[in-house]
């Protein structure tokens, strides 16, 4: 990249989705630092909730304002509308219906752009929420289905036939996942998207209200992470058919609009350029930490101590973890395993699991679970070995983290961790508690094989994984995504 001539750093329209600034965790570690590292910067956060929240999780800076965008709870009373609106509201549902199920990028992203257009004259929720969009719902789903089904075509997924409870259901969800459109967006010189999915809708809506070219970066794999939300639960096929779609047609649609796509990670290439994007304008842009509040620990817990460091959310997969450290205490009778980190609102039943599997393995007084830490290097320093058992990540944190303190890690082959941990730590593969337990057990019990690895680990990360790089990295990447050459 090289620099532009400008007068002044943009106003930018940063898009959040269950994040910064109204929850701890990664992404929200990653925006504080760029808004932070910005400060020459105005950026205008729109943020994606499930509810509305009271205050914010982090201190937001000076430069920094904000408004929600909750997806659930009540709406502004809007007038009556006319016939003419009713009208204009129902056929651009009916068209996104069409879109979903046929698959059609172009159909779905003309009918987000047309409820766009009427979202600025106000909320559409009222018309929305009827028994006139249930019926259009049902039939328009059961006409495709039913087409697809006689088809002697038999490319492509098929639409499953709905019941009368799946179209109620995908109704009831859209109509929720439509809000974004009926919330004004801001006016900036470039927007931002921080994740596909909820906040590159926020984006897209910039772009038609105000015409702003935007960029979209991604941590995770939105669309994978879907995915694997999706393996579980109890829902109908029906209702998951139609979710998916709605998420991967959004997803594509980011990916072609978006003037720049910056993974954290090459690993998310192979998904992006799948789902659309164009491979001239994806550019890697790894996290970066700052290495003086990480720094090198020389001392390391005379016992045997493995450290974990997240939130306690399913992805994380915390169940392998504790059944690999079951395994490693079965020789190492002294060893602990200690959990740093809060549980997100809605995720407390999985704590209660994984609380629930260190009693069925008798390890409650072993592993502790420790919430929130005040100052985290305490949580890195209090382990001989920090752990990732992730099922899908972006390119996390905690790994650079522990790195940059010189805590070897043993981490899970998914996402860009094999690129930031290279051959600095222990890589299994997910879901392996086996493979875990070995590894965990031969750093445990080598002390020169850790303090090599950890010397390695903090020189990988002053080399390659600095905040001050991506912080660089983005301050040129604002004004090149306004004039839409590219980098």
């Amino acid at each position: 990249m090289t620099n532009l001539t400008s007068s002044a750093p943009p106003i930018v329209a940063l898009y959040t989705e269950g994040t910064y600034p109204q929850a701890h965790g990664g992404v929200s570690v990653w925006v504080d630092q760029l808004v932070n590292g910005l400060t020459d910067h105005e950026f205008k956060v729109q943020a994606i909730s499930g509810l509305p929240f009271v205050r914010p999780a982090l201190t937001v800076p000076a430069n920094v304002s904000y408004t929600q965008v909750p997806l659930w709870g009540d709406v502004p009373a809007a007038g009556r509308p006319s016939r003419e609106r009713r009208q204009q509201v129902y056929e651009a549902y009916g068209n996104l219906l069409y879109g979903l199920c046929t698959m059609n990028l172009d159909a779905f992203g003309t009918a987000l752009q047309a409820l766009s257009v009427l979202g600025r004259q106000g909320s559409f929720t009222a018309l929305l929420d009827t028994a006139r969009a249930s019926r259009l719902t049902l039939e328009l789903w059961s006409a495709h289905a039913a087409a697809q089904r006689d088809s002697a075509d038999s490319g492509g997924p098929r639409l499953p036939m709905p019941t009368v409870a799946d179209a109620l259901d995908v109704h009831v969800w859209l109509e929720h996942a439509l809000r974004p459109l009926a919330h004004p967006a801001p006016e900036a010189q470039i927007g931002h998207a921080v994740s596909n999915g909820f906040a590159a809708l926020l984006a897209l809506n910039g772009q038609w209200t105000h015409g702003t070219p935007f960029m979209l970066t991604e941590h995770g794999v939105y669309m994978r992470e879907r995915y694997l939300e999706f393996r579980g639960g109890s829902y109908s096929p029906g209702y998951k058919s139609m979710l998916l779609r709605f998420y991967r047609l959004l997803c594509s649609l980011a990916y072609r609009e978006a003037v720049l796509v910056l993974p954290g990670s090459h690993y998310n290439r192979r998904w992006e350029e799948r789902l659309g994007a164009h491979p001239d304008k994806i550019k890697c842009v790894y996290n970066g930490i700052d290495p003086d509040i990480f720094p090198i620990a020389d001392q390391e817990p005379a016992e045997s101590v493995v450290s974990w460091v997240g939130r306690i959310d399913p992805l994380k997969d915390i169940e392998t973890l504790i059944r690999a450290f079951d395994l490693v205490r079965r020789h190492n009778t002294g060893a602990r395993l200690r959990l740093f980190g809060g549980t997100p609102a809605g995720n407390e039943g999985y704590l209660r699991k994984c609380q629930g599997l260190t009693h069925e393995l008798h390890l409650q007084d072993h592993v502790t679970f420790e919430g929130r830490v005040q100052n985290i290097t305490d949580a890195y320093r209090a382990g001989q070995v920090v752990a990732l058992t992730s099922v899908s990540e972006g390119f996390p944190y905690t790994v650079l983290e522990g790195m940059a303190m010189g805590r070897p890690p043993v981490a899970t082959r998914v996402g860009g961790v094999p690129e930031a941990v290279g051959e600095a730590g222990l890589i299994v593969q997910p879901r392996d508690h086996q493979g875990v337990a070995s590894a965990l057990s031969r750093l445990l019990d080598d002390a020169s094989l850790r303090a090599r690895l950890g010397r390695a680990a903090r020189a990988r990360v002053m080399e390659m994984f600095t905040l001050d790089g991506c912080l660089t990295a983005y301050r040129r990447a604002y004004p090149f995504a306004m004039s839409g050459r590219g980098l």
